[in-house]
């Protein structure tokens, strides 16, 4: 195997964030004197695993290896990797084993019509993500939590850019880092099937030139296959809400998925959420009629023109 086969490197990467963020006395090892390394040294891991070092070193650097499970999980074990970081290990080493001229067979993402529909009709905010998080729709209500995705370019329109570009939607997420994580760790599970996807080189290549705390979140090497979860908005018109998430996957291998968030019923974050989606609307109503020329001033003044939309 190559050293520059794309799934080598990116396994010999995680294997490094990995055994970096171990301390000896994690392991049930004695720290010693004059250790230069934060983490655990190669033999350390190598060790743990009932490997040669020489084996356990190749793997890091992406050289001829080719691991068997058996040996993945051992690896697994000594690294205290939980079972998303298991899935990901193992997903990363069989991808390795296949030459690194086998071509990816990739599609265009598309948004079904019925889809679109369905986004419409839901009385929540939710948008659909492509697999590098790309926003490809999205509701009203969406558009009023996080911002209008048609104030961007269509190459700018990802979760993961705006959280880290737009000062707007920085300042909607107190706590910005964690889903910062989350995001990135959505990324990394993509681009463990195809670490050579274009988009998935344009999003990291730009975010890694322009942001630093870019930079530092994805050398942790975290993975996530989050689905739900509990994320508070700063919105500048309600206040705070927390807003349980879900994903849903839409059809196809990898394909889109649906981003809901939604409030308990009866609870001040539902109110809230209501409120908001009540002021997008008169705002929008408002933006239509001032946009229809020839409209009488009193008419507009008093919402009485055609209805938008």
């Amino acid at each position: 195997m190559a050293v520059d086969h794309p799934y080598a490197r990116e396994l010999g990467d995680f294997l490094r964030a990995r055994r970096g963020r171990l301390r000896p006395q994690d392991v049930g090892l004695e720290p010693g004197p004059r250790r230069k390394v934060a983490g655990l040294r190669r033999e350390e891991v190598a060790l743990l695993a009932g490997l040669s070092t020489d084996y356990y070193q190749r793997m890091e650097q992406g050289r001829e290896v080719r691991p068997s499970d058996e040996v993945l999980d051992a690896i697994a074990s000594a690294l205290d990797l939980g079972d998303e970081e298991r899935r990901h290990l193992f997903t990363l080493a069989r991808a390795a084993r296949r030459p690194a001229a086998v071509r990816t067979r990739r599609t265009p993402e598309r948004v079904p019509d019925s889809t679109r529909r369905l986004l419409h009709v839901m009385n929540t905010p939710a948008v659909v993500l492509g697999r590098h998080l790309d926003v490809l729709a999205w509701n009203t209500l969406a558009e009023a939590l996080l911002g209008d995705p048609d104030t961007l370019p269509p190459g700018r329109r990802n979760m993961l850019m705006a959280l880290f570009e737009d000062p707007g939607t920085r300042a909607r997420c107190p706590d910005w880092e964690t889903t910062a994580l989350q995001y990135i760790g959505m990324l990394r599970a993509a681009v463990a099937t195809d670490p050579t996807h274009p988009r998935a080189t344009t999003i990291i290549g730009e975010l890694s030139i322009r942001s630093a705390d870019f930079r530092r979140l994805w050398a942790r090497h975290e993975v996530r296959e989050t689905v739900h979860g509990t994320k508070l908005f700063r919105h500048p018109q309600v206040g705070e809400l927390t807003l349980d998430w879900d994903v849903y996957p839409l059809p196809g291998n990898p394909g889109p998925v649906l981003l809901v968030h939604t409030a308990e019923p009866g609870s001040s974050d539902d109110e809230r959420l209501r409120l908001l989606a009540s002021l997008h609307a008169t705002r929008e109503s408002r933006k239509a009629q001032a946009e229809r020329p020839g409209l009488p001033e009193v008419v507009r003044r008093q919402g009485l023109g055609p209805r938008s939309r």
